[in-house]
């Protein structure tokens, strides 16, 4: 029995089970934990790949396995993420709290599923997609999760009242589903931000944008992640300007 090749469908597993811990967390409020939780599935998704390449154990159940794991902790965690968002400005919001005349609103937290619709789609699609061997089309779902997971981390921190407060207006929240719906599956092509070697060579432009991402982290904490994202967007498409050139 060759061990090595259950090893990283372990690893994608793990990734399946953080995502349904971090699901158990949302649904009970817990949202700091949902985001460690999501944090650790992300971290197990990175790995799985990695050693599945190192190892030389690739497989067609492994790609699978990855994109039902990733559809649990990358898509689901964070439709039902801005589905409590949205539930929570209602509640405990009085310019938005729902009345007799303004029942029909109660169906917008429902519009959070709508990133939970396009990470499905963008998962199934990067399965058949062979453009997105070396780079990606769209936004990958971590990094989409990532950006909404922070948004109940930045309200909990509370650092920049401002950004609280707009966070916590509905019309935002909804600009920002829309967005993040959009990004899953635009046709923008971004540099992969996995390591196939860890080497300056091969992964310079990573490594580079990972120093940027942690020295952000340090100045900015949770704020810092959605300037990453859109910076990863950027950079990205300098680049592929630059390539064209």
């Amino acid at each position: 029995m060759n061990i090595k090749r259950f090893i990283p469908n372990a690893l994608t597993l793990l990734n399946l089970l953080s995502g349904l811990l971090a699901l158990i967390s949302v649904f009970n409020g817990f949202y700091d934990h949902a985001f460690l939780f999501v944090c650790l599935g992300i971290f197990f998704d990175f790995w799985d790949g990695f050693l599945a390449r190192k190892l030389n154990v690739p497989s067609e159940l492994g790609l699978q396995l990855d994109s039902l794991a990733d559809m649990v902790t990358s898509g689901v965690v964070p439709g039902l993420m801005v589905f409590k968002l949205f539930e929570n400005i209602q509640l405990n919001n009085p310019n938005f709290m729902l009345t007799e005349e303004t029942f029909y609103m109660g169906f917008v937290p429902y519009l959070g599923f709508l990133i939970t619709l396009a990470s499905c789609y963008r998962l199934a699609n990067f399965n058949i997609d062979t453009r997105q061997t070396d780079s990606f089309i769209g936004l990958p779902t971590p990094a989409n999760a990532l950006l909404i997971m922070s948004i109940p981390m930045i309200e909990y921190v509370d650092a920049y009242p401002w950004l609280t407060g707009m966070l916590d207006n509905p019309y935002i929240l909804l600009a920002v589903t829309i967005v993040s719906t959009y990004l899953l599956n635009a046709e923008i092509s971004l540099f992969s931000l996995k390591f196939k070697k860890f080497n300056w060579e091969n992964a310079k432009l990573q490594i580079v944008f990972l120093l940027y991402s942690i020295l952000l982290l340090s100045i900015l904490n949770f704020v810092a992640i959605p300037i990453i994202i859109f910076s990863y967007i950027i950079v990205s498409v300098f680049l592929n300007k630059l390539s064209k050139k």
